[in-house]
C-alpha cells in the first residue's frame, strides 16, 4: 500500500467516525426529547414528589415560595428536562459503548462493558441514597436550626438547585469503586499502595462530606462512611479485576504482532 492510498484509507476511516458519532449522538438527543417530551405533561407532579422532603419538615403553614415571575412554569420544565436526561443515562453509555467497543482489545472490552453499568448503577444508587436517607436529615437539621422568628420558606427555583447539586455530589462520590479501579487498571497507582494509603483516604473522605454536607456531624458521617466503604469495595475488586487483566495481557504481544504483519 502506498502513501497516497494509506492517506485516503485513514481519510476515509475518520469521516465514516464522524457520521457515527452523529448518528449516535442523534439517537442520544432523540431518546432524550421523546422522555421530557412524556414527561414534560408531569412536570408539577414529578416537581412535588422532588419537593416532599423538604415539605415534611416545614413548619405549620409554611410553603415553598417562588420569587420570580416565570419560576413556577419554567422550574418544572427544567426538572422534566433534567429527569429525562437521568433516565437516558443507560442510553447514553449503551451509545458510548458501541462507539469505542471496535476499538478496544477483548480484554479491554471485558472490562470496560461491567464498568460502565456498575458507573450507572452506583450513581443511581447515590442519587437515591441521598433522597431517601440524606434529605429527610439535611432538612430536619436546617428547617430546625432556622432563628426564632425566621419563617423558612424556600424557593422553588434555588431549592432545585440545591437538590440537583446534591444528587450529583452523592452520585459522584459513590462512583469512588469505579475510580479506584481505573487508576490501578491504568497503573496510575497499585492497589497495594491505596491499600497503605487507606489512613489518607478515610480522612480525605470526611474532609470531602464537610464541603458537601450542612455543618452538622450526622450528614457529614453519612456521605463520609458509604465513601469509604465504597474505596474498599473498588480496592477489593480492583485486586480482581486487574489480576485478571494482566492474565489477559500474557496474548497481547502475539496480537500487535499480526497487527504490525498486517499493515506490512
Amino acid at each position: 500500500m502506498n502513501n497516497g492510498d494509506f492517506e485516503e484509507s485513514v481519510g476515509q476511516s475518520f469521516i465514516s467516525h464522524l457520521v457515527e458519532l452523529r448518528d449516535r449522538l442523534l439517537k442520544v438527543i432523540l431518546c432524550v426529547l421523546l422522555i421530557f417530551i412524556g414527561l414534560a405533561y408531569y412536570a408539577n407532579e414529578i416537581y412535588s414528589i422532588l419537593a416532599g422532603p423538604l415539605l415534611q419538615h416545614l413548619p405549620k403553614n409554611s410553603t415553598m415560595i417562588a420569587i420570580e415571575v416565570a419560576s413556577p412554569f419554567f422550574t418544572p420544565f427544567k426538572l422534566a428536562f433534567i429527569a429525562a436526561i437521568f433516565i437516558s443515562v443507560p442510553v447514553i453509555l449503551y451509545q458510548f459503548w458501541a462507539f469505542v467497543a471496535p476499538g478496544l482489545y477483548k480484554h479491554e472490552q471485558r472490562l470496560v462493558f461491567p464498568l460502565l453499568i456498575a458507573s450507572t448503577l452506583l450513581f443511581y444508587t447515590g442519587v437515591a441514597f441521598a433522597y431517601f436517607v440524606v434529605f429527610p436529615l439535611i432538612f430536619r437539621f436546617l428547617t430546625a436550626a432556622a432563628p426564632v422568628g425566621v419563617t423558612v420558606m424556600t424557593d422553588i427555583s434555588q431549592y432545585l438547585d440545591f437538590v440537583l447539586a446534591i444528587f450529583f455530589a452523592f452520585g459522584v462520590c459513590f462512583e469512588i469503586p469505579i475510580f479506584t479501579i481505573v487508576l490501578v487498571w491504568t497503573g496510575f497507582i497499585s492497589s497495594d499502595d491505596l491499600a497503605e494509603k487507606r489512613p489518607y483516604v478515610i480522612v480525605g473522605v470526611f474532609v470531602v462530606a464537610m464541603f458537601l454536607t450542612p455543618p452538622d456531624a450526622l450528614s457529614q458521617t453519612l456521605l463520609a462512611i458509604p465513601m469509604w466503604m465504597l474505596f474498599e469495595i473498588g480496592l477489593l475488586c480492583s485486586r480482581l479485576f486487574v489480576h485478571k487483566t494482566e492474565e489477559d495481557d500474557d496474548n497481547l504481544p502475539v496480537r500487535l504482532d499480526a497487527v504490525h504483519k498486517h499493515e506490512e
